[in-house]
């Protein structure tokens, strides 16, 4: 008989299937009543917010296809030569999370390149979820700082991103390593999904092991250094 960790493949592909169908068919038909329907104010909205929840279902069960297919082998993370530090800031120009409650994301460091391997794609899209898992969570008036820098550390050589409250960015990068929450809700499966694609990378992601209130609003990714 199979065990559950070999049945686990098959049957997360089967899940994705089957909850893929319905809701990219329901989306579709609330698209349509939006664009041909004579509907009043009221309803217009209604049928918006169906559209937009029916639309974030779909991206949160190709998140879990692409974890099923990230944890069985069936893809992989492509190699092309990056610069870690690049990467980065052209991602945080992009993420406006936390502005109406003036929450502000601050890059610092990284005036040197980062060479790294690494998948360009998916790599943005997880330090996107990053950068949204703390600024979310900041009450405002606030800031977060995303700071870069290059360091050695049991004789490897990392690019370093510590994304942490203003006060917090030195606590956290000099801390012991703590497991990274990846269950925070309102971001689907990114952070899991982000987590494999870092340590797929061979990085790591975490946060810092104590106290709760740094551990909690602080994450630290290490990717390898090609150089």
């Amino acid at each position: 008989m199979p065990s559950p960790t070999e049945n686990y493949p098959p049957l997360l592909s089967l899940a994705v299937h089957e909850f893929r169908t319905p809701a990219s068919v329901v989306g579709g038909y609330l698209r349509m009543l939006l664009r041909d329907s004579e509907l009043n104010e009221r309803q217009h909205k209604m049928i918006e917010e169906a559209e937009k929840s029916c639309a974030r279902l779909v991206a949160i069960v190709a998140e879990l296809g692409d974890i099923g297919k990230l944890d069985s082998g069936a893809i992989s993370l492509s190699r092309q030569p990056l610069d870690f530090f690049a990467l980065t800031r052209e991602v945080a120009e992009l993420v406006h999370e936390g502005r109406e409650r003036e929450v502000q994301l601050v890059l610092r460091g990284g005036e040197a390149e980062a060479p790294i391997v690494g998948d360009a794609t998916r790599l943005k899209h997880a330090i996107e979820s990053i950068f949204r898992a703390i600024l979310r969570e900041r009450a405002g008036p606030a800031t977060v700082v995303a700071d870069r820098r290059r360091d050695i550390r049991d004789g490897r050589s990392s690019a370093v991103l510590v994304v942490a409250g203003e006060r917090d960015v030195s606590a956290a990068y000099e801390a012991e390593p703590g497991v990274f929450d990846d269950k925070r809700g309102g971001l689907g499966l990114a952070l899991p999904l982000a987590r494999r694609v870092v340590t797929g990378l061979g990085g790591t992601i975490s946060s810092p092991a104590a106290p709760d209130s740094l551990a909690r609003g602080s994450i630290v990714v290490r990717i390898p250094l090609t150089e």
